[in-house]
């Protein structure tokens, strides 16, 4: 299940213990949950946003096993972040330096991560709620999510989304996929659980929306 609400103390003692997550990250054979953690530590204490940002920008400088699994795993939560929040505009300069670097060697798969991150921080907005896993562990292989969407009197309709994806985005593939185009009817997605049903929002992430379904 995606995490609950949590307690927390002073953000002192919150970031030193986001840096201790930090270090176990290396080591972690399934960093999955970890990182989910870590962003929803992130959600509810946004000053640490940055904090986090400059701390992977370091662990991703030099390396001590570059390639290995212990900076692989930073790169990974570095895309993760990336298309979860936006830092502070000066933290934000900086990251966007230290991508370049990394970028100028294109065949490293590192490289890799930093041209996908440097692209997503051009199209994130706020999040309603950290990745889903199934987003983490898309996120990881910098693939996109496929999303099931059941249409009345018509075949569910599979879509590939980002993070980035909005339910309007979405209605209009299926409306054009549908032949539909000059109906004179409006579309829209709605979110069934089995306590309700409502429309979604049209600047609503469906990333969102599949977190609130894990």
């Amino acid at each position: 299940a995606a995490p609950g609400p949590r307690s927390y103390t002073t953000l002192r003692d919150e970031a030193v213990k986001l840096f201790n997550s930090l270090q176990q990250l290396e080591s972690e054979r399934d960093p999955v949950p970890l990182m989910q953690g870590i962003l929803q530590t992130c959600l509810d204490l946004p000053p640490l946003v940055d904090e986090i940002y400059c701390q992977l920008v370091k662990q991703t400088t030099e390396p001590l096993a570059p390639g290995g699994q212990g900076d692989l795993h930073y790169w990974q939560l570095f895309t993760c972040m990336s298309c979860t929040f936006l830092p502070s505009p000066p933290v934000l300069r900086f990251l966007r330096f230290h991508l370049d670097r990394r970028s100028r060697f294109p065949a490293s798969e590192m490289a890799k991560y930093a041209c996908f991150i440097r692209e997503a921080l051009r199209k994130t907005k706020r999040r309603e709620c950290v990745p889903s896993l199934e987003e983490i562990l898309v996120l990881m292989r910098r693939q996109e999510m496929i999303c099931t969407v059941h249409c009345p009197g018509a075949p569910a309709c599979s879509v590939a989304i980002s993070s980035h994806t909005t339910a309007e985005e979405v209605a209009r593939e299926l409306v054009s996929r549908l032949g539909l185009s000059q109906s004179p009817n409006l579309f829209a997605l709605y979110e069934q659980s089995r306590r309700r049903e409502q429309p979604v929002g049209s600047t609503t992430l469906l990333a969102d929306v599949l977190t609130r379904f894990e």
